[in-house]
């Protein structure tokens, strides 16, 4: 039997709530194509990601937040979640750089522990005008998507991530 990695890393609980996936989410940093549960350095993840929706509707249009629920460390996050990333109105059938960018992408930069970065997306019933948050730090997925009406996830994606020379939580043997 086969679990859910979303369920297996607790992006489903601690970010969102359970869902179904209805929507091809790709995120390539990079050529490398993510999967959930990635082990990625934050050398590797220093530009912005190339988010691909597939599809055949380009009239149909999706919102992309990325946060980080375990800053500024997983045994003590007090900033979860953290917004690394807002993308709204992208097409399908195309990429997160024809839509409207709310809020820049930051690359991510852990400092104690191993950290998830999740990708959520979500599909729009209608084109509108979203606001930045005033800040990045606690943001919270779920109050977002209400605020929006944007109903459940389609998808999702996350990865590990660590400061580069990282040893988990544990303190390095040298």
């Amino acid at each position: 039997m086969s679990r859910d990695p979303l369920v297996v890393g607790h992006v489903v609980g601690d970010i969102v709530d359970p869902f179904v996936t209805t929507a091809s989410l790709r995120v390539f940093y990079n050529s490398k194509e993510m999967t959930n549960g990635s082990e990625l350095k934050p050398s590797q993840v220093l530009n912005q990601p190339r988010i691909y929706i597939e599809g055949r509707d380009m009239r149909t249009f999706y919102t992309l937040v990325m946060v980080d629920p375990d800053a500024p460390s997983p045994s003590n996050p007090t900033k979860r979640e953290y917004l690394h990333w807002m993308v709204t109105d992208i097409p399908e059938t195309t990429d997160a750089r024809f839509g409207n960018e709310i809020v820049p992408y930051e690359s991510p930069r852990p400092t104690a522990g191993i950290h998830r970065f999740v990708f959520i997306l979500f599909r729009q019933s209608v084109r509108q005008t979203t606001y930045a948050p005033g800040w990045r730090q606690n943001f919270n997925t779920r109050d977002f998507a209400e605020l929006y009406n944007l109903g459940s996830p389609v998808a999702a994606l996350f990865f590990n991530c660590q400061r580069e020379n990282g040893c988990g939580g544990r303190r390095c043997v040298r």
